[in-house]
């Protein structure tokens, strides 16, 4: 008979983990980081959603994305919108993908350029691009796109520095090898 331990996707360690990591998310998403308006927000909540999907693999990362994404609009007062959630899961999944290629404990630039396909793909394409669909306050599809671009690639240029190096610190520190998550770095 087999193991059902072994037949599990996610083990219930692995569950609380991005559980926590989702929670945190909100908290530094939505809670902490004052938004000067509905599209505006200088916020390191990608950091832990990017460490769910380096710590526990694409899947679980996506989902702590999405999981923060959703649980984080009921205390926004925006509401929900299903075109808002792709950049937070683009974080998480590319944090998984890209887990094998950034190391055990990768240096700034390789998490830097790690980080930049969700950035650019989501949080600066795509969120502009829903933005512009959903809040089109300047007269034009096109000219609402490129009000959005300009502002939110200086805006993510900022928080792209400081999300990777948190994580750089983070995993310098070697908190997640003493916490059992990720196994330690041989010398």
């Amino acid at each position: 008979m087999p193991n059902p331990k072994n037949n599990r996707a996610m083990t219930t360690k692995t569950l609380a983990y991005c559980a926590l990591l989702a929670a945190l998310s909100v908290v530094l998403a939505r809670l902490i980081i004052p938004m000067p308006n509905v599209t505006t927000r200088f916020s390191i909540e990608a950091v832990p959603i990017y460490l769910a999907g380096m710590l526990f693999g694409p899947m679980a990362g996506g989902l702590v994305g999405f999981s923060a994404d959703l649980v984080g609009c009921l205390f926004s007062g925006y509401g929900y919108n299903p075109l808002f959630c792709v950049p937070p899961i683009l974080y998480g999944v590319f944090g998984g993908l890209l887990r094998g290629w950034l190391g055990n404990r990768p240096g700034l630039p390789k998490l830097a350029v790690g980080f930049l396909p969700p950035v650019v793909l989501g949080s600066i394409f795509w969120q502009s691009a829903a933005l512009s669909y959903v809040y089109n306050s300047k007269g034009s599809f096109q000219a609402s796109l490129v009000y959005f671009l300009s502002t939110r690639t200086v805006q993510f240029a900022v928080t792209l520095v400081l999300d990777v190096l948190i994580i750089y610190l983070l995993l310098k520190t070697g908190v997640f090898e003493r916490l059992g998550i990720r196994k330690p770095q041989e010398k």
